[in-house]
């Protein structure tokens, strides 16, 4: 359950509001005067997937108006129980999105903000990542996909996407970029000070590409965006794991280093699959939990950006797949 705190002006566009409300079922409300001046509070609690509908009708009725906001809490218990729904209602909400399209979009800009911590944390991790690789440490490898921050990014694009958030796409495409050029330059700098172990299994294993890794990928970038939706942030943490972006970055760095260009080329396209494989699912994933723009012009640019993202992500995906089986043919000649 939730709780939606609606400050608005005590004005003609009140009694739309309390009407909203009151459309919504909610389970409780309560109205307060605020000690400001012609200024109300409405306070609604609302079961779990309802949330949305009355946040799009209230914005509705509040159309042109100014001076209100909308705040959305957790309730995390409450006594006496609430009474269940039955069958129906119960399988309608749970084909609702159980976070609501800002409390998702608020996260999501957050994890694709470009600021210090962000440069810091991938520096950080980098090294991290870049010592396990070049010593065959697992642990160390695993512990910097988790405190990589650069799933964040890739989240933010797939979500711009899907609301045809070109402002989004821009600020979550430059924190990328910036975030896999850091991890690239740090692991090249410290390639000069450490001597590159090419016996390392770790390393080595991020110059394979095979077909199993888009699998994995496409696995990954799903279940962030559905973590996303479901307000369920400590998934995220296996899925950091399994998405693997920043050691392949590592391992560009590092083979750059010591010269080996082909290897580097392999694990640049391993990163690049992981990265097109991890927005498409996530963009599939926002759009079949319909996470979309409120009104239709919104709307009309949600699936424009969305044709185009999903189309150059399955392009460069089915060039990637093409590289992979080339490459797995060539070395397959080679042996023989």
């Amino acid at each position: 359950m939730r709780r939606l705190d609606i400050h608005l002006r005590s004005d003609e566009r009140f009694d739309p509001v309390l009407r909203a409300v009151k459309a919504s079922e909610p389970v409780d409300f309560y109205v307060l005067d605020t000690e400001l001046e012609n200024r109300k509070l409405i306070s609604v609690f609302m079961r779990d997937g309802a949330e949305q509908t009355l946040m799009d009708s209230v914005q509705a009725a509040l159309e042109g108006s100014a001076g209100w906001r909308i705040s959305v809490l957790p309730i995390e218990a409450t006594v006496p129980k609430l009474e269940e729904d039955d069958a129906a209602t119960r399988r309608k909400r749970q084909k609702a999105v159980t976070a609501t399209r800002e409390e998702i979009y608020s996260d999501v800009v957050t994890g694709a903000r470009l600021d210090q911590d962000f440069i810091i944390m991938v520096v950080l991790s980098t090294i991290v990542a870049t010592i396990g690789l070049n010593s065959d440490g697992v642990a160390a490898v695993i512990g910097a996909m988790v405190i990589a921050p650069l799933l964040g990014p890739v989240l933010g694009f797939s979500m711009g996407a899907a609301l045809g958030d070109f402002h989004l796409l821009r600020r979550a495409s430059l924190t990328l970029a910036a975030g896999i050029g850091t991890a690239l330059v740090c692991a090249l700098v410290l390639s000069f000070f450490v001597p590159v172990d090419l016996n390392s299994h770790e390393l080595m294993s991020r110059a394979e590409v095979r077909l199993d890794g888009l699998a994995l990928a496409m696995a990954a970038g799903g279940a962030a965006a559905l973590s996303l939706t479901r307000v369920e942030a400590s998934a995220l943490v296996g899925v950091m794991v399994a998405a693997a972006l920043l050691p392949p970055g590592a391992a560009i760095g590092l083979f750059i280093g010591a010269g080996e260009w082909e290897l580097a080329l392999r694990a640049a396209l391993l990163l690049s699959l992981n990265i097109a494989a991890l927005i498409l699912s996530a963009l599939i994933v926002f759009r079949l939990r319909r996470i979309r723009p409120r009104n239709w012009i919104e709307q009309k640019n949600a699936d424009r950006a969305v044709l185009i993202n999903v189309g150059l992500s399955a392009f460069f995906l089915l060039v990637s797949v093409f590289l992979i089986l080339y490459l797995d043919l060539g070395a397959k000649v080679s042996l023989g």
